[in-house]
């Protein structure tokens, strides 16, 4: 944590009480302010200004806008020979807005070799998320295999961009099924952005880049100018790898 204060929001200022992303800290990298709520106004406000919460149970809220940001670009996605291969084999169906708390209370579960991952997903999340879910913008793609959840994906949708913001496996490779899926579904939409926010390899090999902030920020500006596409979600093209 950072050796001097952060800026602190006031739980119930206006939305768009964030110092600017120019000041976010460089170590660690992208943490911007704390405090404020999760109250659907200020997460909208948020991600449209390339900020998301990110925090541990007990902790005020962290808001972060890291530099460099990784994307993926929908049509750019990369699925490996055996990915598609595993895909055409078929055995597993795949849905759109079907099981959102249970793809959410999914992600939140620690692995046992990864103890620290999902602990950010605190009940708090949890319930703003279900809120911007009821309210159309918060969305899940699910992987089911002989009738039980396998993987899936979740996130904030705004325009054309989708802001993931986690994914699970309960069977091998069911999470890049799901994002891959889910990247040919906003393709077609008409999505120009997927954030997956910060570099992981198992995103790279999926086709994510690291872009700089600036550049991340004017994409923002294009594409969630378009027409948001709000909940519940369905599928409407054929997944053929």
């Amino acid at each position: 944590m950072p050796s001097h204060p952060l800026p602190w929001i006031m739980p119930g200022s206006l939305p768009q009480t964030f110092p600017d992303i120019g000041d976010a800290l460089i170590v660690p990298n992208g943490l911007l302010a704390a405090g404020g709520d999760l109250s659907p106004e200020r997460l909208l406000f948020a991600y449209r200004h390339g900020i998301f919460p990110w925090y541990s149970e007990g902790q005020p809220i962290l808001w972060w806008s890291p530099d460099p940001r990784t994307v993926l670009f929908p049509d750019k996605l990369h699925v490996s020979r055996s990915l598609q291969k595993l895909m055409r084999h078929g055995g597993f169906e795949v849905s759109l807005d079907s099981a959102f708390s249970e793809v959410m209370a999914a992600c939140a579960d620690s692995r046992p070799n990864q103890p620290e991952r999902g602990t950010w997903i605190t009940s708090a999340m949890r319930d703003a998320y279900a809120e911007l879910h009821r309210l159309g913008y918060a969305h899940s793609l699910e992987i089911v295999v002989d009738g039980e959840l396998a993987g899936g994906v979740y996130g904030i949708a705004l325009g054309g961009v989708f802001f993931g913001e986690s994914m699970f496996s309960r069977r091998n490779n069911a999470s890049k099924i799901a994002l891959a899926c889910l990247a040919k579904q906003l393709s077609a939409w008409g999505f120009g952005l997927i954030d997956c926010q910060v570099y992981s390899e198992h995103l790279m090999r999926l086709g994510s880049v690291s872009i700089p902030r600036t550049e991340f920020q004017q994409l923002l500006q294009r594409y969630t100018a378009l027409t948001v596409r709000k909940g519940p979600w369905q599928l409407d093209i054929p997944l053929e790898f």
